[in-house]
């Protein structure tokens, strides 16, 4: 299988050129000179179709993975482990992360360093591989003071990049002004920022931060840019944070599109695409036919009656509202959840530091220490003595 891919170590390095050391040009996909593509696999996926899809999308120039522990739990990078196991390791660059974890949440975060290093080791064991090529802090507006990020998740970052686990590190999240801050606050040489959904039709926040990354030599990551389904002609998952009044607006320029023969998600995917400052945009594809169809975006565009559309919904739309976004509205969710499980605990005292109960939720001394800063805030707000 290595012939059907570009295994050139001159290469891959080119593609980090003229400024390797801030990953100024990172994934960059050679199709028509066209840059900035990416692939994200996640749960929900056929294991041979979405196997197959790596494989064609490697051999269509995409040269950068995305993937975490946090999607499906292992599964994606054990997915990935299988994909690659025949790929020459210059062939392509991936990304994993550390910190989000699992469903539960009183196991979903923890930002200490042992749990860090440990996530590291498992997810080079899930795929197969001796480095990763970024490391990157998942979702870092869910830690209970970015304190523990700067002070603590970074620093053990740093010690697996000096191991040779590593080649960069990054940060991930949906508050972009929690990614500037982080960059701004720590030590650690950070190089990267991955955000979602914040360079779409819809919301356009990321641009107003681009000068500061720039400034500071990161890669900037944009993922996401079909705003996790909001904006195609189907609409979101049940489960989307996005305000009703925005998904009924863009459930509304679903219905435009639809009726005029234009599926929405390709004019989003394009408009996010032209955006400039991009390293790179994750597109989550877990089949070559959406692969395909991506892939037409990138090298061929719109047609003259989409390019109409894409004006049209804009107008009608989507300048009037933009920027729209749910910050907050997820950290809030999660606090629910937690107080939930406080007020499930009636009659023990001391929830927080009862050993029978932490034993009793199965968390490790390190997650369980993260829950007790959570806890605090929960009590807090709750305005509760334990």
């Amino acid at each position: 299988m290595n012939h059907i891919f570009n295994s050139s170590p001159a290469a891959k390095e080119e593609r980090l050129c003229p400024n390797v050391q801030h990953l100024s040009a990172l994934s960059v996909i050679h199709c028509k000179s066209s840059p900035r593509h990416s692939v994200a696999l996640e749960r929900e996926y056929d294991e041979a179709e979405a196997i197959a899809t790596v494989h064609e999308a490697l051999k269509q120039g995409i040269n950068y993975i995305d993937t975490a522990p946090w999607y499906g739990q292992g599964h994606s990078e054990e997915l990935l482990g299988k994909a690659l196991k025949e790929i020459p390791r210059n062939a392509y660059y991936i990304a994993t992360k550390v910190a989000r974890y699992e469903t539960d949440p009183r196991k979903m975060f923890d930002f200490s360093r042992d749990k860090t290093l440990a996530s590291v080791d498992y997810s080079l064991k899930l795929l197969g591989l001796d480095y990763v090529d970024i490391i990157q802090v998942h979702d870092i507006e869910f830690a209970p003071s970015l304190d523990i990020v700067v002070n603590e998740t970074l620093p053990a970052l740093q010690s697996v990049v000096a191991a040779g686990k590593a080649r960069f590190i990054g940060v991930t999240g949906y508050p972009v002004s929690v990614l500037k801050e982080a960059t701004e606050r720590s030590n650690i040489k950070v190089d990267t920022v991955l955000s979602y959904t914040r360079d779409t039709l819809i919301d356009d926040t990321l641009n107003k931060f681009l000068p500061f990354f720039q400034s500071k030599g990161l890669g900037i990551i944009n993922a996401a840019g079909v705003a996790m389904g909001l904006l195609t002609n189907a609409g979101p998952p049940e489960w989307h944070p996005a305000p009703d009044s925005l998904k009924k607006l863009c459930a509304a320029a679903g219905q435009y599109c639809k009726e005029r023969g234009v599926e929405l998600g390709r004019l989003a995917q394009h408009y996010t695409m032209a955006q400039p400052g991009i390293a790179t945009n994750l597109v989550g594809m877990n089949s070559r036919e959406v692969l395909h169809s991506n892939l037409d975006i990138l090298n061929n565009g719109l047609s003259d009656v989409e390019k109409q559309v894409l004006q049209e919904i804009n107008t009608q739309f989507f300048d009037k509202i933009r920027p729209s976004h749910w910050e907050n509205v997820e950290i809030n969710a999660l606090k629910e959840k937690l107080k939930t499980l406080v007020n499930r605990q009636q009659g023990i005292t001391h929830i927080s530091t009862c050993k029978a109960f932490k034993e009793d939720m199965g968390l490790s001394a390190a997650t369980h220490n993260y829950h007790l800063q959570i806890e605090g805030q929960v009590r807090q707000e709750m305005h509760t003595t334990f």
